[in-house]
């Protein structure tokens, strides 16, 4: 089973809980993010536990592949010496090494296709794992957005709104009412430096009316 489907099976669970439960959308991406996470975690682990498997099977062959080459050695050695029992002997511990290096062999081609379906998982995981934070993010301004339009709207919406509004109209009718009473209180006043203003403006008009009399007395 892949990790796609495992992670699936675990995901899905959980979702459906959350979806019963009414739970918000960042909680649920949060949940699915972090299950994400885990899984990476657990199949990387896993992905550690098969390379060092491969690497002491590694040791293992070469091991096994020395051996070989030793009894081979062993058995030229024995027929050198007239001694085909001992030949015949290190051709078979020959044979049984040769047969474990192939057995390992098989077992390393194994080990090597699971890594690389490993890889390849991890490497699809991560990319939908970065995705899903980059949406993330998102689903997070949106919905910080959303909350505070709706925040505006359900404010615009109250009759506190307009209360305050009527106030404000009452409070400003009062102020021009105020306005109004000090203007007419101006109209109906005469400062004492406007009547000094009107003797000062009189005595010049006399003086004026005396100069065009003697004026017009010459003439005659």
């Amino acid at each position: 089973m892949g990790i796609f489907s495992r992670f699936a099976d675990i995901v899905n669970s959980n979702i459906t809980s959350l979806l019963d439960k009414a739970e918000d959308p960042k909680k649920m991406v949060r949940l699915i993010i972090q299950e994400m996470e885990d899984t990476l975690v657990e199949v990387r682990s896993n992905s550690a536990s098969l390379i060092a498997q491969k690497k002491e099977l590694q040791r293992r062959i070469t091991r096994a592949m020395n051996q070989e080459t030793e009894w081979q050695s062993k058995a030229e050695l024995a027929l050198s010496k007239e001694r085909e029992d001992l030949a015949r002997g290190a051709l078979i511990e020959k044979q049984k090494s040769a047969e474990l290096v192939k057995t390992l062999s098989d077992d390393m081609v194994l080990i090597e296709e699971q890594l690389a379906l490993l890889k390849n998982e991890v490497e699809q995981l991560q990319s939908k794992l970065d995705e899903a934070r980059a949406r993330q993010k998102a689903m997070v301004m949106r919905t910080e957005t959303a909350s505070s339009r709706l925040q505006v709207k359900k404010q615009l919406d109250t009759s506190r709104i307009q209360d305050s509004m009527d106030k404000f109209d009452q409070y400003e009718r009062r102020v021009e009412d105020l306005e109004s009473q000090v203007e007419a209180q101006d109209l109906g006043a005469r400062s004492l430096n406007d009547e000094f203003a009107e003797l000062e403006a009189q005595d010049a008009i006399s003086d004026e009316l005396e100069a065009l009399k003697k004026k017009m007395s010459k003439s005659k």
